[in-house]
């Protein structure tokens, strides 16, 4: 696949042979000989050239001239077209201090000082290094070379606009950690050279650390620790290396699943455009002092991914998380309802039922707010409207869910009503058309207005999110509502919520409403506004006319949460679809195009509804795009594809 702005690193915890750099630097350099071709950051351990726990010895002058003799052997060895990030004791005017070399194309571009020096517990650093605020130069002589050095350094790689930060294993631990200078400083990868000891339950801790860290900084997180062969003193070292992107764990490493290397492909875009959209964590103004260190490696083409792409965005793959995200987000629906109908002080609900999904849905979420609030559900008056194309399943399935849940049934055909109003605007009847379908929704919806008005209650709307970015809804039809439940929920996540409550009805001893609402969940989604089939089945389905729902929702989380181009989302779903042929999802991928651009007139306008996920259209909060926008420039790539 092409690289867009996927950046590899990887996460090292070496063997280590305490006090000999030499053997420890062959070590190193043996491994990053071995890594992927297309890795671009290795990131050793703390202090990884000498071992961590030398005590004493770092007092011993030929150590930390070894050391120092090593490091430089170890630039001039290591692999072209590679970063490294290793720890390495240095001796700068009479001072010892705990530092982090930057090694790329045989130079030491930068070093790092670590600044926050742990001296409790087992912790006994101050006694041989000291923190970078006692620092009295900003360069160091190396060999040949003259380096820069500061615990304010940042590097920066023109090529893939990576720009790394460092901080050294207790930098982490404090109430404001050295990345996070390094993030307002630019750095979008933080990476992290440690030795940390393995206790009870500190490994979780631990890693909350770092998923909080890369989330705080909209940044990607590398954190490579020292491993067992560290000590067999009084501590264990664990080797739990941990990759991490935005709060999001990439990979990891453990005590109880070892591993000498692990890889993470980090998306550099995805962290921009999160730093453009969410300003407020990093609206502090930088350190003024910062070091930055330019450097330029050679593009790679292509990228194999590591991880296979999510088809389901939306949706939890594990089955137990699945079913708990379903419940907090029909609480979340329930509880948006239930105060807006306390704070209007109304006690009546006026809902359309298809027998479709979100209809469904939306009737579950106002019997639980009527529960809620302690209101009789009678107050819920659900009216079906049987159409020209309404199946005997669905329209079974609608009145035996009414039925089970014990609210008010009212059933309305309109056929007449309809046909009477084609005469009024002389429109031929066999003429299945827009008009055909979009006069049945409007006389449904003036409907439910009307009713609403009978019942002093409101119009309960029914429409997904994934309606709204197709615009597949009835301007002023279903287009329109009260109070808009479903809003903010994507169709692939409707079903799974659906049945949640299905498996919830089944074990409460609710057979009959299970068996509804599953059959309901199987049922091909549709509007059903065409007549059946000669076999009385449902004639219009809607993934036959827009293509899949999962198709469209993975296009829909990758355009609004990381605003990618369309040539990306298309590599990405191929990868994430294999068994979908590639004009199938291209053509699905112009159709969301087209109708995401031409329809947004319909989401300026749409009612109040909660959001429950981190996608919304709403005009008032999330989304704000002009009607009138051009789809020209989309469109174009997409066609180029």
């Amino acid at each position: 696949m092409d690289r867009f702005s996927y950046y590899k690193v990887a996460a090292i915890t070496p063997p280590v042979s305490i006090g000999d750099p030499h053997q420890n630097v062959d070590a190193m350099i043996d491994i990053l000989h071995r890594l992927d071709y297309d890795t671009q950051l290795a990131v050793f351990p703390e202090l990884a050239i000498t071992g961590y726990t030398c005590q004493d010895l770092f007092y011993e002058s030929l150590l930390l001239s070894e050391a120092k003799k090593e490091l430089l052997r170890m630039a001039k060895e290591m692999p072209v077209n590679l970063a490294c990030v290793v720890g390495v004791p240095l001796l700068i005017e009479g001072t010892l201090y705990n530092c982090a070399a930057f090694l790329f194309e045989q130079k030491i571009l930068g070093i790092y000082v670590k600044s926050f020096i742990p001296g409790y517990n087992e912790y006994y650093e101050p006694r041989w290094f000291s923190s970078s605020d006692t620092l009295k130069c900003d360069r160091i002589v190396l060999g040949d070379q003259i380096v820069p050095l500061s615990k304010h350094i940042v590097f920066h790689d023109q090529t893939t606009n990576a720009t790394i930060g460092i901080e050294i294993c207790e930098d982490l631990w404090v109430s404001i950690p050295m990345s996070s200078d390094h993030a307002l400083a630019g750095a979008n990868i933080l990476v992290n050279c440690s030795a940390s000891n393995d206790i009870i339950s500190k490994d979780e801790y631990r890693l909350s650390l770092i998923k909080h860290q890369s989330a705080a900084c909209y940044a990607g997180y590398v954190y490579a620790s020292a491993g067992a062969e560290e000590s067999s003193s009084d501590l264990v070292f664990s080797g739990h290396d941990v990759i991490a992107e935005n709060g999001r764990i990439l990979a990891q490493s453990s005590l109880y699943e070892p591993k000498d290397v692990i890889y993470g492909l980090i998306d550099l875009e995805h962290l921009q455009n999160d730093r453009l959209h969410f300003k407020t964590s990093l609206s502090r103004m930088p350190k003024p002092d910062y070091i930055h260190i330019q450097y330029a490696s050679m593009p790679i083409q292509e990228v194999e991914l590591i991880e296979r792409i999510d088809a389901f965005p939306f949706v939890p793959k594990d089955s137990a998380k699945r079913l708990e995200r379903c419940q907090k987000i029909l609480t979340i629906q329930a509880q948006g309802l239930a105060t807006r109908l306390k704070k209007i002080h109304c006690e009546n609900a006026i809902i359309g039922i298809s027998g479709g999904l979100d209809s469904t849905l939306a009737l579950l979420v106002t019997y639980r707010a009527f529960k809620l609030l302690g209101l009789n559900v009678k107050g819920i008056h659900a009216i079906t409207m049987p159409g020209f194309g309404t199946s005997d399943r669905t329209k079974n399935n609608a009145m035996e869910l009414m039925k089970e849940l014990g609210v008010s049934i009212q059933t309305i055909p309109i056929q007449n009503a309809v046909l009477t109003h084609f005469k009024d605007i002389d429109h031929d009847e066999s003429n299945h058309d827009i008009t055909y379908e979009n006069s049945q929704a409007r006389y449904r919806t003036m409907l439910l207005m009307d009713l609403a008005n009978k019942y002093n209650g409101i119009v309960i709307g029914t429409g997904d999110l994934s309606e709204l970015a197709l615009g597949w809804c009835t301007y002023n039809g279903d287009h329109m509502s009260m109070y808009a439940v479903n809003v903010s929920v994507p169709k692939t996540l409707v079903r799974y919520i659906v049945e949640s409550e299905a498996i919830k009805a089944k074990k409460d001893g609710e057979v009959t409403l299970a068996a509804v609402l599953l059959d309901i969940c199987d049922t091909p989604v549709s509007p059903e506004l065409l007549p059946l089939d000669e076999s009385g089945k449902i004639a219009q389905k809607t993934e036959e006319v827009l293509g899949s729902y999962d198709l469209h929702d993975f296009f829909l989380y990758h355009m609004l949460r990381y605003h990618e181009s369309p040539k990306k989302i298309f590599a990405l779903a191929r990868s994430a679809f294999p068994s979908i042929e590639t004009s199938v999802i291209l053509e699905a991928l112009r159709t969301f195009y087209r109708r995401f651009f031409t329809q947004q007139f319909k989401r300026n306008v749409m009612p109040d509804g909660v959001k429950v996920g981190t996608i919304s259209f709403s005009p008032r909060g999330d989304w704000r795009m002009p009607s009138d926008a051009s789809v020209r420039l989309w469109m174009r790539e997409v066609e180029q594809l």
